[in-house]
């Protein structure tokens, strides 16, 4: 079983937190793919994400997809360690975790930064990328 994080792929946030996940995930359990690749596309257009609502990440477990904090949130879940702990503020209130994630995700180019082409896995985690 395993979960796909689709993120902007030219966000230096975005990346760097991928990166995060990838040093935090020893089991493998997540897989990975730029929104702006082929299957990142297609899962997109596969659940109906609209990208003008949603396009910094989104997690596709079990079939379904999960947007704004609760995408973040469940992917903590399952972060090796004290990350995992970072789930349980799925307590607060879903207008105010997204309230917050809005605002970064909103101003995360300002403040971080971005790319001019997506990032390039390593080798060692190259199998975990979709394209």
């Amino acid at each position: 079983m395993s979960a796909i994080i689709l993120f902007d792929g030219v966000c230096n946030f975005c990346n760097s937190s991928i990166n995060f996940v990838i040093e935090h995930d020893s089991k493998g359990y997540f897989k990975f793919a730029p929104l702006q690749s082929a299957a990142g596309e297609e899962l997109i257009a596969k659940h109906g994400i609209d990208t003008a609502e949603t396009d910094s990440v989104i997690l596709v477990e079990d079939g379904k997809a999960y947007t704004h904090s609760a995408a973040a949130l469940r992917i903590a879940r399952h972060l090796d360690g004290i990350w995992s702990l970072g789930y349980w503020l799925i307590a607060v209130p879903r207008q105010l975790r997204d309230l917050v994630y809005r605002f970064i995700a909103k101003h995360r180019y300002r403040l971080f930064g971005r790319r001019d082409a997506c990032m390039m896995p390593t080798p060692d985690v190259r199998a975990r990328f979709l394209t």
